[in-house]
């Protein structure tokens, strides 16, 4: 099933238009062999974007000894501005404070390189940092030295709404990591045209917005997809009413035909959703009315504070 493929802007890299996010098999601690099923499916599908953290429990680990053999084959990204994980029960749970102090970061960087089981990754990304963070000349001094030492070849930034056109309009970054989706939109006015302009490559995260939908009125259980579903609710899409994995494809295929939008990181346990998301990614953008009609009714329902989510 072939997949299609783009430049990340500036960079030059090609990108598959569907990448495979690592934040779920480190979170949820899929088994090593599990891990190397879902990786080697996704690679040998055509998927050539994996990106990860370390903050992301075992993802990077995991991520490193699955594609230890084909690391050529991979653009790799992950993500540093935090702490290691220090007690057993922030290891169990995969939760590290941030943390930017210049000296932490560089070896947080080496810590990923090293879990990886790589010399270097093709982007090195801010993981969610804060304005001041941004504005601080010796924290960016920290990733650029790390792309001058060969340590990544280009440097992101993951981040939403100021943030994320702050960083944008710096210079500092040659791609930029944002949530959009059909719950989280703001992005697509206030960031992707500044982004284009400079020809920044674009990652888009959660974009089928964690599908917050799939168990109809009964909201999530967990603090990471449960704006989104209130979101739905408000928005109460059509489309939504109907089977998740219909719903999932308009979703997916409403991120990839954004204006600007070079890739979509989907992360799973399950290998056969490769060929599922696939599949959705290679039926093409939404026709423009429908499209159309998701973008009207986000700008009559959405509130002020519906901003982009980390």
């Amino acid at each position: 099933m072939a997949i299609e493929y783009r430049a990340l802007g500036k960079t030059g890299l090609r990108v598959s238009t569907l990448g495979f996010g690592g934040s779920e098999i480190g979170y949820q601690a899929v088994a090593q062999k599990a891990a190397d099923k879902i990786l080697n499916t996704a690679l040998d599908a055509g998927i050539n974007v994996i990106d990860t953290a370390e903050c992301y429990a075992g993802s990077e680990a995991l991520i490193g000894k699955a594609i230890a053999g084909r690391r050529a084959e991979v653009v790799l990204m992950t993500k540093c501005g935090h702490a290691p994980l220090g007690s057993a029960s922030e290891r169990a749970a995969g939760y590290a404070p941030p943390d930017w102090e210049p000296a932490m970061l560089a070896r947080s960087i080496e810590r990923s390189l090293k879990n990886l089981r790589t010399d270097h990754v093709d982007v090195i990304q801010f993981h969610s940092p804060p304005l001041a963070t941004l504005r601080d000349g010796r924290v960016l001094e920290v990733i650029r030295k790390a792309c001058e030492r060969g340590q990544a070849r280009f440097a992101g930034c993951s981040a939403d709404s100021d943030e994320a056109v702050y960083a944008v309009e710096s210079g500092a970054f040659d791609t930029v990591q944002i949530s959009v989706n059909l719950a989280d939109q703001e992005a697509i006015d206030l960031v992707l045209p500044k982004a284009a302009a400079r020809a920044m490559g674009v990652i888009v995260k959660r974009p089928i917005a964690n599908a917050a939908w799939r168990n109809g009125k009964q909201p999530p259980g967990d603090w990471y997809a449960r704006p989104y579903w209130d979101r739905i609710q408000a928005l109460d899409y059509d489309f939504l009413r109907g089977g998740v994995e219909d719903s999932v494809a308009i979703a997916l295929r409403f991120t990839l035909g954004t204006a600007g939008v070079t890739t979509a990181i989907v992360g799973t346990t399950r290998p056969e959703r490769i060929a599922q998301n696939i599949a959705h990614a290679n039926a093409g953008p939404l026709p423009a009315t429908q499209y159309e009609a998701i973008r009207a009714r986000w700008r009559a329902v959405a509130s002020r504070d519906w901003i982009g989510q980390r």
